[in-house]
């Protein structure tokens, strides 16, 4: 157990420091730092009351807005865990997540009650409760606001202090289903983590941070919280619009945002005029990453924000690993930059055997933090580590002075608009289709989301379908994001002699027709 007041950081100390001071901007509406911390330890104390420990999941399916953030922070104070949930997931996907993380609360919106109706069919005996925000009647479960209201605001005894990203995100890198990534409970390491990331960005009181994408993804969801762990201000923007995101930076003064490059790609997209309605001078560091972003889009979003200001670095949902300013990528372009303080690159052949200046190899980091294991996934643990050093499975090589090039992502992996598509999970649903004999999904790149899912399809002898009727059936089961964009019919499917579909071949063939 650990106390944040005597450090100057966390909620706690914000709340008696200067609880009128603006933590969360959602439209309209603001929440001060008294009034948050207040909501925080009422939650804190319902959960406890409903059985929430040390350890414990709490699953968060929830569009962005203060609730995420506030059940984040309670989960934090009781040493239990955070499962972010994606809101756009469907019904099994919720199901799946919930049932791995054994979430003994799930936390949802009216507003996703069809998949939340349809994961709470497939659980059946789970013992999970349900509590519905944003409604006095929930159509299931009990009402949020009513629990909350029933609580004290003193500080939960025996609290952990909350602080960190105490969170189970699910990632599942090129094949199956998610798997969980797990940590020891540890308040204090998971506070000093996001107090060493807000040190290497400059972040402190002073800032205000816009959150352009989803919660519930590791980067929107983690600097979110590093800016109430340091006292800044979060503006919460519910879904990304480009020139919605250039006015709330105009309108706040905001100083730093994290994007992904389709981010960057819809802003490119406005007229000129509108873009130059916007004083984008407040900013000081536009971070982006999650996806490999094209030149010509860096070199154009470099001259819409101020100079210097836009930073790119390379990692996955375990960590951050290298970093890069627009200034050296402009003297080295398509680099991702040199490691984080305190970590460390390492290029390995199939061998094992360190690779020289520009020779490809896989890339593995140590540093801070890489305690972590992927739940229920003993394979994919023994494929992710050697000597101490993690790899997320991508190929890319150092050059001589140190930077370094990604010369390929993750094995089949999708990366689309910032977010991760996995083939293996696409298939597995498009194979349940009584029509479909075979499927390979794959992804082409694509100007505006960086790449688009193609489902290559083997019917059954004698069937007949349209890619309306494919799309349409993945969407049952699938977040929108991870359908098929397009659809081809093939005879057969082009195979190794072991039997291996040809993924390459199909992009080569596909990406080549445009």
């Amino acid at each position: 157990m650990i106390s944040r007041e005597s450090e100057g950081l966390g909620l706690a100390h914000h709340a008696a420091a200067f609880p009128a001071k603006a933590a969360v901007v959602v439209g309209e509406k603001v929440l001060a730092y008294g009034a948050l911390n207040a909501r925080v330890n009422r939650l804190a104390r319902a959960l406890r009351r409903a059985g929430v420990g040390v350890g414990d999941a709490v699953a968060a399916v929830l569009p962005n807005g203060c609730e995420w953030l506030e059940l984040l922070n309670a989960a934090g104070k009781l040493g239990a865990q955070l499962v972010p949930v994606g809101y756009r997931l469907k019904g099994p996907e919720i199901a799946y997540m919930v049932s791995d993380s054994g979430a003994k609360i799930i936390v949802g919106a009216p507003q996703l009650r069809d998949e939340i109706d349809r994961a709470v069919g497939e659980l059946g005996a789970n013992d999970s409760i349900l509590w519905v925000t944003g409604s006095d009647r929930p159509w299931r479960g009990r009402a949020y606001e009513a629990l909350i209201g029933a609580e004290s605001v003193d500080e939960p005894e025996g609290g952990f202090g909350g602080g960190g990203f105490n969170v189970l995100i699910y990632t599942s890198g090129t094949t199956g289903r998610p798997k969980g990534i797990e940590r020891a409970v540890d308040a204090a390491a998971a506070h000093l983590t996001l107090a060493s990331i807000a040190t290497l960005w400059g972040f402190g009181a002073a800032d205000v941070h816009l959150v352009a994408g989803p919660l519930y993804h590791t980067g929107p969801g983690s600097y979110a919280q590093l800016h109430l762990l340091v006292g800044g201000t979060v503006v919460l923007l519910p879904h990304f619009d480009a020139a919605e995101a250039l006015r709330l930076i105009a309108h706040h003064r905001v100083t730093n945002t994290f994007m992904v490059p389709t981010h960057f790609s819809r802003i490119l997209q406005l007229d000129a005029a509108e873009r130059c309605r916007y004083d984008l001078s407040s900013l000081r560091r536009v971070l982006h990453s999650a996806a490999p972003c094209p030149a010509h889009v860096k070199r154009g979003i470099v001259a819409v924000f101020p100079p210097g200001v836009v930073t790119e670095f390379y990692g996955a949902s375990e960590s951050g690993f290298t970093m890069i300013t627009a200034e050296e990528w402009l003297k080295k372009p398509g680099s991702v930059g040199r490691p984080w303080p305190l970590h460390e690159i390492r290029i390995l052949d199939e061998d094992g055997k360190e690779c020289g200046p520009g020779q490809v190899g896989l890339i593995y980091v140590h540093g801070p933090r890489m305690d972590f294991k992927y739940r229920h996934a003993d394979d994919k643990n023994r494929a992710a580590f050697r000597d101490g050093f993690f790899t997320a499975g991508d190929l890319g090589y150092l050059d001589d002075d140190g930077y370094l090039f990604i010369a390929d992502r993750r094995t089949d992996l999708i990366i689309t608009g910032g977010a991760n598509v996995y083939p293996a999970e696409v298939e597995s649903v498009l194979m349940a289709h009584p029509k479909v004999a075979d499927v390979a999904v794959v992804g082409l790149p694509d100007p505006d989301m960086g790449k688009s899912v193609l489902a290559v399809v083997e019917l059954r002898s004698g069937a007949r379908a349209t890619a309306e009727e494919i799309v349409a059936f993945a969407r049952r089961d699938l977040a929108h994001y991870k359908c098929p964009r397009r659809v081809e019919f093939v005879e057969h499917l082009p195979r190794e002699p072991q039997g291996k579909v040809r993924k390459r071949e199909l992009v080569q063939r596909y990406g080549a027709q445009g």
